[in-house]
């Protein structure tokens, strides 16, 4: 008789289920009850996994989950706090209350609403989308639909996982990166120390052991296979790596600038304006890579015009000219 073995989720599915699990319980739950009823760590447990293995598990991802800002909160034995062997743990709903009189433009609901859509069937798996039902049951609502905007973004890049893991297990990586301008991609070899999402985007900041340097890498930049090596590195360079990889983004995102003119209403007036400033002419919107920039304004289309700088516009009309003729073999 065949033996159905569960498929195992990516790590960051994994985190996500658990963050919805701690924060539908005011009680708290349990190590082992959080090891045999959330999606990530059942299957693992009923796969054959040891319960040392899953409990090692659920430690780094507690680790992860704090580094991110999650406030995880452990019950101790209230005769004895210090009393951890049945400690439950829970997310305090409390930690994101808004204040009562706080209010939202309709444009700002969209984006709440849109935040939401990003999980969407495409890119989450049945358990990630019954964790998005758990949050429903919530009261938190998600279900208005926005009708004529997608999500831009997937969940992860294809080499996510691969790097949640390298990061979980402190191992050094290999993977092919294609720099902008260069035609080929080198090889590049890197103690990964955090994931960071910035401009929607995800990037992986790590040591690179060749360039003797930290260095961050956008992963839609990241050509083939990561793949895992068997050295190892102290698992303490991972502290404060995720605060290191945004000060840094941000430094060079402030060092480069568009001045844009948007159609206001628009699906580009609505993603461009959390990270723009009013200016004269238009708003101003910080970026990192141009090509990567590029590429989202030009898929906004007559929505946006570039103003400055020219590089950049430059960029938008090669890749809309693109466009045009493609569509024009096409038909």
């Amino acid at each position: 008789m065949p033996v159905n073995v569960p498929a195992k989720s990516p790590p960051e599915e994994r985190l996500v289920n658990l963050v919805v699990a701690l924060m539908a319980t005011d009680q708290g739950l349990t190590k082992d009850t959080i090891l045999t009823s959330v999606a990530g760590y059942r299957e693992q447990s009923e796969s054959g996994a040891s319960k040392d293995a899953l409990e090692k598990m659920f430690e780094r991802d507690k680790e992860s989950l704090r580094g991110l800002g999650v406030p995880i909160e452990t019950i101790g034995d209230w005769a004895d706090p210090d009393d951890l062997r049945e400690a439950r743990y829970r997310v305090p709903t409390a930690e994101y209350a808004l204040p009562e009189d706080i209010e939202f433009t309709p444009a700002e609901l969209a984006l709440l609403n849109l935040a939401g859509g990003v999980w969407s069937e495409s890119s989450m798996s049945d358990d990630a989308r019954s964790g998005l039902r758990k949050i429903r049951a919530l009261g938190i609502p998600v279900d208005e639909p926005i009708i004529g905007y997608s999500p831009r973004i997937s969940m992860r890049d294809p080499s996510f996982p691969a790097f949640q893991q390298a990061i979980e297990q402190s191992r050094v990586v290999t993977f092919p990166y294609l720099k902008p301008g260069e035609s080929a991609p080198r090889q590049r070899r890197v103690q990964p120390l955090a994931l960071v999402e910035y401009e929607a985007r995800w990037h992986v900041f790590g040591y690179d052991l060749d360039m003797e340097a930290d260095r961050t890498f956008l992963l839609v930049r990241i050509v083939g296979p990561v793949t895992p090596t068997r050295a190892t590195f102290d698992p303490a360079l991972r502290e404060g790596a995720g605060e290191r990889a945004l000060r840094g983004l941000e430094e060079l995102a402030a060092r480069s600038s568009a001045l844009l003119e948007v159609n206001p209403g628009t699906e580009a007036a609505l993603r461009l304006a959390r990270r723009a400033k009013p200016a004269e002419q238009g708003i101003r919107v910080p970026y990192v890579d141009v090509r990567i920039f590029a590429e989202e304004l030009a898929s906004y289309g007559p929505e946006v015009r570039v103003v400055e700088p020219a590089e950049l516009r430059d960029q938008v009309i090669e890749r809309l000219v693109a466009a045009r003729d493609a569509n024009g073999a096409a038909t």
